[in-house]
């Protein structure tokens, strides 16, 4: 038995297919496939139920499965340790980021990031809050940029800058021509959101004081498509100061409006595992995201 057979039986289970297994291990799929059945011969016992259109664990593989789990993280946890050890500005860092935050942060940072720490390199997944989360806790990243507050007692966050939120109006709306936008105001908009799954939805519609959940018919899976909406004349939408900055140019048809200052926004911050070993590395990130000064962008 050895690391390397653990990580394809996790695998497995994770994805519960053998091809999309192999390809999360870099492998072929009959090398998985054949490591993991001469495991089984080893164990004596079957890991996996194994159908032309499912793969199970067995109730085997179900006890076994949190000790293979622990093995493999204690495994990694010692070679970050001792990479750590070595210089923890080199190497990889695997970052997460939420899709709302990854397109209009990332290029502000990757730059400035590299000419700094040449040897740092960033490898980076975009996915929703809770996935991200999971995929720390199973040490599959190293940190993650989020605009929530995580109560978890074995995950640190540390505050990057707060990023207000701008209304997104098509142009010929009513209050197209204000200089500032109320909560008032706000709370009587028709509000296009996000898909569940994503904090900007659930920030925007607490900002609107609307406990609804927007135009349930309408809710998309990116900002770039809300803007587009906007455009159409389907509603209105929230977006964070950083994607209107980051567009040479507005959606055409569409005009941003700025909010009584304080009354809508997100904390931007960086998450990691508290037993996280290259501590200096993630510093190291916190401060030159903190140096570009991005709080009201």
């Amino acid at each position: 038995m050895n690391l390397r057979d653990l990580r394809y039986v996790i695998a497995l289970d994770d994805h519960r297919h053998f091809g999309r297994a192999a390809e999360a291990c870099h492998v072929s799929q009959p090398t998985l496939s054949g490591q993991i059945r001469k495991l089984e011969e080893m164990l004596g016992i079957i890991l996996f139920e194994r159908t032309n259109k499912s793969v199970i664990p067995t109730p085997a593989a179900a006890d076994i499965l949190p000790l293979a789990r622990a093995a493999v993280e204690k495994a990694d946890a010692i070679a970050a340790l001792a990479q750590g050890w070595r210089d923890p500005l080199a190497g990889s860092l695997r970052l997460g980021v939420i899709p709302t935050l990854g397109p209009y942060l990332m290029p502000r940072v990757l730059g400035p990031l590299k000419r700094q720490y040449p040897n740092l390199d960033l490898v980076l997944w975009e996915d929703i809050t809770d996935n991200l989360l999971s995929r720390l806790r199973r040490h599959e990243l190293d940190v993650a940029l989020l605009a929530t507050e995580v109560e978890e007692d074995d995950i640190v966050t540390l505050p990057l800058f707060e990023e207000p939120f701008l209304l997104v109006l098509p142009e010929d709306h009513p209050l197209a021509g204000m200089a500032l936008i109320d909560a008032e105001q706000l709370s009587a908009l028709e509000m296009l959101v996000l898909a569940d799954g994503h904090c900007l939805r659930d920030q925007a519609l607490a900002a609107c004081h609307q406990p609804g959940v927007g135009r349930a018919d309408l809710r998309a899976t990116s900002l770039e498509m809300l803007l587009n909406m906007v455009a159409a004349g389907y509603g209105c939408t929230l977006a964070p100061a950083l994607v209107v900055a980051g567009r040479a140019v507005p959606v055409p048809g569409t005009v941003t409006r700025p909010l009584v200052p304080g009354s809508a926004g997100r904390s931007v911050r960086l998450a990691f595992r508290e037993t996280f070993p290259r501590r200096q590395a993630v510093e190291a990130v916190v401060e030159m995201i903190r140096s570009l000064r991005l709080g009201g962008v």
